[in-house]
């Protein structure tokens, strides 16, 4: 869709489709009108049978919805994809925010162009400013498929999740929901949305989640911007992208938090694979992993400290943070992982890695960070030491994924609780020049890695058979 309307002069924003049980398919956006007010419009497919829907016509009737009374002309946006609460009638959640209090409303409909905005606010948190870009959706706490949207009642939670306007972060946290009364409650207050939980703790932002009714799954995308000059994106011709789609689930072992994990259609571009297993990383060592090409990678990796260093060590590095620290702050238990897109004389390399801090009560906490600082040579790029906490169960060794494609760093730890993702423009590590290395740069306790690297194809977009519509 394209802005040419006075109810989306100014711009066609972030929306969401709706799947009807009768097929029919419906999209709510926001438009910035020509008076510069954010209102919401409704467009639907003009062709049902196009796979593709490629052609939208925006309803007469726009906008559906404008700014209730108490919030701001621009401080309404965002809306997600309908849900069926327990009287049977759709809502949608709609961000906004009262003074610094980041808020989410909530309409009721049912026809999609006369609403009803409900009593009270979903939910609201104080001091997280202005919310965009939420979603809301349910996740089971038994099985590993994903859910509908309208899905609630016993063995269900719901993710609230939201983008910060003030910080460029998304953040959720895991609650419950009673239709009736219009609320969520967070599991945990101390974890609630925009003070909590990071949905990706790099360079990313404005993620949406949507149902897979073919394969029962959620499917995550989120955006990755760019981090050099404006000069640079106009030279190269384009800016941002989109992240590989991921799943996501409850995570049944710890109960707090999601697992994110690249959809499996990821792994049909593995090439072939490479194992280093059981290599021993003393302290500050550095081990080059021969492989052919290092610029598309899927790397596996598990790594297993010295249980009796660990446990022998009465205190490390309390209050530890992954950006303030980075790869070149050696402690006690860390940092140790890998490095990716490196040249050989290490002049260029991103490090990807654990972090282990010990307090004196015994208790462990770990940090899964990703490292720009040495990323690039180029100047003019905002490079940052990105990453937080992992929870690590009682006997789980550390492990991570990472797939690699040339400027894009996605990161997993523990199964994808914790999730980095680097947006990095090496200069040297490029193309034939790229390596990478195992790395322990911890003082006080030896690593033992066991690492898979599959070589990964490009992907091949198939050209739609037009002809045949």
């Amino acid at each position: 869709m394209v802005p040419d309307h006075w109810f989306d002069i100014n711009g066609v924003w972030t929306g969401s489709a709706t799947l009807l049980p009768d097929g029919q398919i419906i999209i709510l956006y926001t438009g910035d009108t020509n008076a510069t007010v954010q209102v919401q419009n409704l467009a639907y497919p003009a062709n049902l049978s196009d796979p593709l829907l490629l052609d939208l016509v925006k309803y007469e009737g726009n906008p559906v919805l404008v700014p209730p009374s108490g919030i701001g002309s621009k401080d309404f946006r965002d809306p997600t994809t309908a849900w069926v609460g327990d009287d049977g009638k759709w809502r949608v959640a709609i961000g906004s925010k009262v003074n610094t209090t980041g808020i989410t409303l909530v309409y009721e409909t049912t026809n999609f162009t006369s609403y009803e905005l409900l009593d009270g606010v979903l939910h609201a948190v104080p001091g997280t400013g202005m919310w965009e870009c939420v979603d809301f959706y349910p996740v089971s706490t038994n099985d590993t498929n994903g859910l509908d949207t309208s899905v609630n009642g016993a063995g269900v939670k719901h993710v609230l999740k939201t983008s910060l306007d003030d910080e460029k972060k998304d953040f959720y946290a895991l609650g419950t929901y009673n239709s009736s009364a219009n609320t969520w409650t967070p599991d945990d207050p101390v974890l609630d949305v925009g003070i909590g939980l990071r949905v990706d703790y790099g360079k990313y932002y404005a993620s949406k989640t949507f149902y897979d009714q073919n394969k029962s799954r959620r499917i995550l995308w989120g955006w990755i911007g760019e981090t050099d000059s404006e000069t640079d994106d106009l030279l190269k011709g384009w800016a941002s992208v989109q992240t590989i789609p991921r799943t996501v689930v409850f995570d049944k072992k710890t109960g707090s938090n999601i697992l994110q994990w690249p959809v499996e259609e990821v792994e049909k571009l593995r090439l072939n694979s490479t194992e280093f297993d059981g290599v021993e990383l003393e302290p500050g060592s550095v081990v080059p992993l021969n492989i052919s090409s290092a610029t598309q990678l899927d790397i596996t990796a598990t790594f297993e400290v010295d249980k009796e260093a660990l446990e022998g060590t009465l205190e490390a590095d309390i209050g530890y943070n992954c950006s303030t620290a980075g790869a070149f702050v050696r402690g006690t238990l860390g940092p140790f992982g890998l490095l990716v897109i490196a040249d050989d004389s290490l002049s260029e390399f991103t490090p990807v890695y654990f972090y282990i801090s010990k307090d004196t009560d015994g208790g462990y906490s770990t940090f899964f960070c990703a490292d720009e600082i040495k990323s690039s040579l180029a100047s003019e790029i905002n490079k940052k030491v990105y990453g937080g906490t992992v929870p690590v169960l009682d006997g789980e060794n550390l492990s991570a994924r990472l797939l690699v494609d040339h400027s894009i760093v996605e990161s997993f730890a523990q199964g994808g609780r914790t999730v980095v993702t680097s947006r990095i423009y090496p200069t040297k590590a490029i193309y034939g020049a790229a390596r990478v290395f195992l790395f322990n740069n911890a003082t006080g306790v030896n690593v033992t890695a066991s690492v898979k690297i599959w070589e990964l194809d490009s992907a091949y977009i198939q050209p739609f058979p037009f002809d045949q519509i």
